[in-house]
């Protein structure tokens, strides 16, 4: 995978940042070289760019006054939460300052009659589910990682609930930014709609830093279905599995989960969280509602498994038997890792209309086998979203060029069926190449958009838009 670079670098001003920022934060700044380079850190092959210093704020004043500093002297900031992020977003390819938002996070407010909260952006998912767990609410957007509020605004992120509960993009109401001259900007408001104005708030929404800092976030919330059902339905093929799912998206049952594990990711999460499932294509799937609609939706979706010669559908409303289920599915990516010790994972994701869904995913499975690929397959299918997790040996040149071909023609499949290079991992620094392919003359929009935001290119550069 080729190291992605922009430069040159301008040391000068670095080396006074880091001086001034020193002084400014003492013991909240950090130069140390373990420090930096977990700043930098990718959980994918790409290489680590780790920043020069890193400043843990406290607030949105702590973010200003960094920003300032790096605005007067034309050096890059990249924000970072929790450092989950797939494409190398917290990459510092011309080096510069780090802010770690972690510390900044406090649950701010929460509006049980009006259904909102807000938040700072270091608040992860876990923590903010349990902070609303005795106001009958919950946040419903959970990528696999306990990631940050503030990452998952960035990357607009989605997860298991997203056939049902919508993605961050859905979600976010309104944030408080930094911009890259270090003023502090609202957008959006706690009204549900609004006509007034560009929508900014949703520009900002998986922006991946490049345009601002988002230090709060105001979320919309939902309360916790009176039922919930989930369970495990096995399949012959990962083409029946997916043309189930099809089937029952298009049959309007509004499931709320639908996640679809091939055989070899069936087997990881089985080993790993000490499951007994059948190594064979499955769906991992949940309801909610009344009692009285779960049971409908149950019964309508075990329809279609018999229908598409699946089962059987074992299901249950035991919420310690639907959380052992659900944490191995948030688990696949380390049981992957546990599968192959050794050897080093490329996540990738596409997401496809939900009508190309099974070709795509049976054509990425052939690929796969002429490929001689370990590259389990786990997918949020309910809206056509699927992840492949590629193992290899990085000090294997022939089989890394065998996985970098490999997900080079995934995108450019996901592209051909009307489809995106990626449905929530981002762009960051690994899918800038299919920009151009996917929003041709749009690009130079976007080129504009980021010109007019942040005209020295301090915010998180080399991210997102491929040079010109």
């Amino acid at each position: 995978m080729d190291e992605v670079t922009f430069g040159p670098r301008n040391e000068a001003a670095i080396a006074d940042a880091v001086a001034r920022l020193s002084v400014m934060f003492g013991d909240r700044f950090s130069r140390s070289a373990a420090v930096r380079e977990q700043h930098g850190h990718t959980t994918t092959r790409l290489p680590t760019q780790a920043p020069d210093g890193v400043v843990f704020a406290l607030s949105t004043a702590d973010v200003v006054a960094t920003v300032r500093v790096c605005a007067e002297l034309k050096v890059p900031v990249i924000a970072f939460g929790t450092g989950t992020s797939l494409e190398g977003h917290v990459n510092a390819p011309l080096g510069g300052i780090s802010i770690d938002l972690s510390r900044m996070n406090a649950v701010l407010r929460v509006a049980p009659d009006d259904l909102d909260c807000t938040v700072q952006a270091g608040v992860t998912r876990k923590r903010l589910n349990e902070y609303l767990r005795d106001t009958g609410l919950f946040f419903p957007v959970d990528p696999g990682a306990d990631a940050s509020i503030g990452g998952m605004a960035s990357t607009r992120a989605s997860g298991t609930n997203a056939v049902r509960y919508g993605t961050m993009k859905d979600l976010v109401l309104g944030l408080t930014v930094v911009t890259a001259t270090g003023e502090v900007i609202h957008t959006g408001s706690r009204a549900k709609k609004s006509a007034a104005g560009y929508d900014l708030t949703r520009l900002f929404v998986g922006a991946e830093g490049t345009l601002g800092i988002i230090t709060e976030i105001t979320l919309k919330l939902f309360g916790i279905p009176q039922e919930i059902a989930g369970g495990v339905c096995p399949f012959n093929s990962v083409k029946a599995a997916a043309d189930a799912v099809i089937a029952t998206i298009q049959s309007g049952i509004p499931v709320a989960r639908i996640e679809l594990l091939d055989a070899d990711q069936v087997a990881a999460c089985n080993a790993y969280s000490k499951l007994a499932l059948k190594d064979v294509p499955t769906l991992f799937v949940e309801f909610h509602g009344t009692k009285a609609s779960v049971a409908e939706q149950v019964a309508d979706f075990a329809a279609i498994v018999d229908e598409f010669g699946g089962g059987p559908f074992r299901w249950s409303a035991n919420p310690e038997e639907r959380t052992r289920l659900w944490q191995a599915r948030h688990d696949a990516y380390w049981a992957v890792i546990a599968a192959r010790p050794g050897l080093k994972v490329t996540a990738t994701d596409v997401c496809v209309p939900i009508s190309q869904l099974a070709d795509c995913i049976v054509a990425t499975q052939e690929d796969i086998a002429t490929s001689d690929l370990f590259a389990p397959i786990v997918g949020h299918v309910g809206d056509g979203n699927f992840h492949v997790q590629v193992m290899c040996d990085p000090a294997n040149a022939e089989q890394t060029a065998r996985v970098d071909a490999f997900v080079e023609r995934l995108n450019w499949r996901a592209l051909d069926m009307g489809g995106t290079c990626t449905g929530e991992h981002g762009v960051g620094q690994g899918k800038m190449k299919y920009m151009q392919r996917e929003h041709g003359a749009a690009l130079a929009l976007m080129r504009s958009i980021k010109a007019a935001f942040d005209p020295d290119g301090i915010m998180n550069p080399g991210k997102i838009i491929p040079p010109a």
